[in-house]
């Protein structure tokens, strides 16, 4: 299937019959309220079990450990399954189409678009540690291979259905501009990181780029490659203590990161032409 018969993703919820401008706000209030309920359950079963401290321990941890991330990553995960139930309650479109506008999820797709990201961020990766040295702490352990392997994929591809998927489709079935909803997204999935003005630069430059490749192949699988190689190697790095997660990253890491990301986007979207994955379509279509 060629690129141009494939309806453009950013519009696609336009194209449905039950579509109007205010239920993906209702879609959005059944998510957030699910998640509110859900990561309460979470903390309350933690508390009941292991008592108020754990609450307060896991907190303090930080995303330096693995069993803080376990617990986040899942309850962000936890957005797809409730965007799945939202959606089949509203019935203003069906769920796949948050995948993509070709017909769903293609799993070959997100995995041949992990290769690339992945050698480049762990080359880069290391640069970085030449450049600032290593500043963690060792910490190989069964919960942080968990963490690396299955639920920072899970919590990437869950925040791209969140920031990508609901948030841009919404505001191109709006606006009807996609490279307006592209950066209105981004400007906002960079401004929830909470980092500091250079970090915000960096997250903003990555909601740009996940968001145009989510534009150019009518789907989030390239966007949710990306981000799963993103987090997969700095998880990976805080596990072999070679560097720490923070929200105040210095010029030097931003300058890499911006170097990366500038030779990242030219790679893939060179590759993304050649093998035609700004027309690719479902394997089971």
């Amino acid at each position: 299937m060629s690129n141009d018969k494939i309806p453009d993703y950013v519009t696609f919820p336009r194209t449905f019959e039950n579509y109007a401008w205010y239920k993906p706000i209702i879609v959005f209030i059944m998510v957030t309220i699910m998640m509110v309920i859900i990561e309460g359950v979470v903390m309350l079963g933690i508390a009941s079990v292991f008592g108020l401290d754990a609450i307060r321990s896991l907190s303090g941890a930080g995303l330096n450990s693995a069993l803080p991330i376990i617990i986040t990553d899942l309850i962000i995960f936890m957005f797809v399954p409730a965007l799945y139930v939202a959606s089949k309650i509203v019935k203003d479109r069906p769920f796949s189409s948050y995948s993509s506008s070709r017909g769903g999820w293609n799993f070959k797709l997100y995995f041949k678009a992990l290769i690339i990201p992945l050698i480049l961020y762990i080359i880069f990766q290391f640069i970085e540690i030449t450049v600032n040295g290593a500043k963690g702490t060792y910490q190989f352990s069964i919960l942080f291979l968990i963490v690396i392997f299955i639920t920072v994929p899970l919590q990437s591809i869950a925040e791209e259905f969140m920031f990508r998927g609901l948030l841009m489709q919404t505001l191109g079935s709006w606006f009807k501009i996609p490279v307006l909803a592209i950066v209105i997204q981004a400007i906002i999935f960079a401004f929830v990181h909470g980092y500091n003005s250079l970090g915000f630069f960096e997250i903003l430059v990555n909601g740009l780029m996940w968001g145009f490749f989510t534009w150019k192949t009518n789907g989030l699988e390239v966007g949710c490659a990306l981000h799963t190689a993103n987090n997969f190697s700095v998880g990976l790095f805080i596990m072999l203590g070679l560097v720490t997660s923070t929200s105040s990253p210095q010029l030097s890491s931003v300058a890499i990161s911006l170097l990366l990301q500038i030779i990242l986007f030219v790679a893939m979207y060179y590759v993304g032409k050649k093998t035609d994955w700004f027309g690719e379509i479902p394997q089971n279509s």
